[in-house]
């Protein structure tokens, strides 16, 4: 199973893809920091300020301030942002946060409408009938065994509460941004991408297999 540095170098390296295709406008490194009790945390510059997006507020909102905070690791060409964070006991992964936020209006669109409407890879990105909403994954090691409220993974979508859609396993940032790149721009920009590296043990409960869920491939 991946161990931190696995992880920080994973993500370093999905981040230089991103500039490097021209999907990125702005980045963050990943950075490895020591904590008490012999955690490590993988995450970002800014990050102390994700949880503003928990907090019950307009979306809108919410993304200025991660805009203006420079609270994640990727602020794509179309403005969406990617924050990838991850908390280790050791070689033990305890917690994961890995979130996409679509940018609530398509400035970039705005400023040079020409660009994407004449390359079909970026479609989606600028349909005007698309509603933005947030994608996050996350994982708790520590999370009660309610059963089916609160699986260890899960994905929510939108700022629905009571959204915990089970997933079999803890994420990788591979799979992370290959789902991301599949289901909100182009099959093509994650066809290229790096080495997927291990993929972390599955997670999932029997209750949880029995409803929809999402399988992460091991």
């Amino acid at each position: 199973m991946p161990v931190p540095h696995q992880i920080r170098e994973q993500i370093n390296k999905l981040v230089g893809y991103l500039v490097e295709v021209g999907l990125a406008d702005d980045q963050a490194f990943a950075f490895q920091r020591s904590m008490r009790n012999n955690r490590i945390q993988v995450t970002f510059e800014g990050s102390e300020h994700v949880s503003i997006a928990l907090r019950n507020r307009a979306y809108g909102e919410s993304y200025q301030h991660l805009v203006q905070a420079r609270a994640y690791n990727v602020k794509m060409l179309d403005g969406a942002l990617i924050q990838m964070m991850y908390e280790f006991a050791g070689e033990s992964l305890q917690r994961h946060r890995l979130a996409f936020f679509p940018a609530p209006h398509l400035e970039e669109f705005q400023n040079n409408p020409d660009i994407y409407l004449e390359d079909t890879i970026y479609a989606d990105m600028v349909a005007r009938h698309i509603v933005p909403f947030p994608v996050r994954f996350d994982y708790n090691a520590r999370n009660s065994r309610e059963t089916l409220a609160h699986p260890l993974s899960h994905l929510t979508l939108g700022q629905y509460k009571n959204c915990r859609i089970p997933v079999t396993a803890p994420v990788t940032p591979f799979w992370f941004i290959d789902f991301i790149l599949r289901n909100f721009y182009h099959p093509e920009w994650a066809e290229r991408l790096p080495n997927r590296g291990d993929s972390f043990a599955k997670s999932i409960l029997p209750s949880e297999q029995g409803v929809v869920h999402v399988v992460i491939p091991s």
